[in-house]
């Protein structure tokens, strides 16, 4: 039931990917690298938005006063684009040294040998300060291709003045279930008289949520092998739930759902303040109490079974392309962004709440507000093993996955057919990318 922070994967992109990427060739053998005693340009490249430039051209403007022997050649596009241009750059072997990368396209990427193995430049570029299972994240096949900049994990976000409006009581995070989050969301829906819905959404719009359900039943979404390994049973249970929520009128209807998905997360129906409760990472508390203009919490999402069910998620990471010619210049500068209190000065949580856990500890003091109470919300969850990361072939799951949920929730097909087509199909776009 989470609203992704992360702006998703273009269908273009997708189908580009896997053909742009045959070009590429293993650019991780070799010795380890050094510093050239010689000027050095770099080439950086991100998708964001204007803000997110401004604050990454003053981090190179500071690492190059740092390293005045290093220039650095920024550039950035919005998301669509970044990823045809750096399909292409990668198949021409013109791809630029430092890259921003998504989990997504990970594997990817790595699969197809586009990616510097970072260990080989850790004399640069130090992990010590991140979480074990952070670092998992950026692994395919054990190896490290790229470290995470932020790293969120799973929430309900609370309108805290819509359940007093109504004098309903928020529930105890530690111990409730998915039957009382259901509970307490019919409880706002009747109490308001359908003013409002006591839940936004349902699960099944977005990858996580397979994610989330298939580890509460003890399994996981893609096994170490990348293939998937979800039971049918999992999304059968994650989209009944999900139908019980809309036909009993604690969760909003089918098509408001969809008309979510286009409004986004700061403009949808929890948003507007006509819902109460709402699936989130909790880097989206701040976007979200902006955009609703209400006292907000972070709760723990509800849980079923014994497992530990959440996960870190990235942001997104920093990588260094396997065609770099400065492979140790590139990892000095991922080093800078990621790990230097001067870079986190500049670009602070504006990429997420820093994985490094030092440099989160640098800026805690700072936090305030929204940004304050989603670096303590990650301080008091505990995550359990990193999942697998989605393997090549299974960039599309994201609009597959709401392919499938949109025809169950509209009743044009069973939970159960569902669950069977979804499997299959993933799996064989995986197959089909080996």
């Amino acid at each position: 039931m989470k609203a992704s922070p992360f702006r998703r994967v273009a269908v273009g992109a997708l189908a580009s990917l896997s053909l742009v990427l045959t070009a590429c060739s293993g650019g991780s053998a070799g010795s380890a690298p050094e510093l050239s005693n010689k000027p050095v340009t770099l080439r950086v490249t991100w998708w964001g938005d204007d803000n997110r430039a401004k604050l990454t051209n003053e981090a190179i403007a500071a690492f190059e006063k740092k390293y005045p022997n290093i220039k650095i050649k920024g550039e950035y596009k919005d998301w669509n684009g970044y990823w045809d241009a750096l399909a292409t750059t990668t198949a021409a072997k013109d791809s630029p040294d430092v890259l921003q990368m998504d989990e997504l396209y990970l594997a990817s990427y790595a699969d197809r040998g586009a990616l510097y193995d970072l260990s080989k430049a850790k004399k640069f570029l130090g992990t010590s300060q991140f979480d074990a299972q952070a670092l998992a994240t950026g692994q395919v096949n054990e190896t490290q291709y790229a470290l995470p900049v932020g790293v969120g994990v799973s929430s309900i976000v609370v309108n805290t003045d819509l359940f007093k409006k109504y004098g309903v009581a928020i529930p105890d995070d530690k111990t409730w279930t998915w039957a009382d989050y259901a509970k307490v969301a019919k409880e706002l829906t009747d109490k308001s008289g359908g003013k409002i819905n006591g839940a936004a959404g349902a699960p099944g719009f977005y990858a996580g949520d397979p994610k989330y359900w298939a580890r509460q039943e003890g399994g996981n979404l893609f096994d170490k092998d990348g293939n998937v390994s979800i039971k049918p049973k999992a999304l059968v249970d994650m989209w009944t739930y999900g139908l019980n929520l809309i036909s009993s009128g604690a969760g909003i209807k089918a098509s408001a759902m969809v008309e979510d998905l286009t409004a986004g997360v700061t403009a949808g129906t929890f948003a507007t303040g006509k819902a109460a409760m709402m699936g989130a990472y909790n880097t989206q508390v701040t976007a979200l109490q902006q955009a609703t203009g209400a006292h907000l919490r972070l709760l723990q999402p509800p849980h079923d079974g014994n497992a530990k069910a959440n996960f870190f998620k990235p942001s997104m990471y920093w990588a260094v392309s396997s065609q770099s010619q400065h492979p140790a210049e590139a990892a000095t500068f991922v080093n800078f962004l990621l790990n230097d209190p001067a870079g986190a000065d500049i670009l602070k949580t504006e990429r997420g709440i820093p994985a490094n856990k030092q440099i989160l500890k640098h800026l805690e003091p700072a936090l305030t507000g929204t940004d304050k109470a989603a670096a303590d919300y990650m301080n008091e969850v505990t995550p359990g093993p990193s999942p697998v990361v989605t393997p090549n072939g299974g960039s599309g799951i994201e609009p597959m996955l709401q392919r499938y949920t949109q025809e169950v929730y509209f009743k044009k097909t069973s939970p159960e057919d569902a669950a069977k087509a979804f499997i299959k199909e993933l799996q064989g776009e995986i197959d089909a990318a080996k």
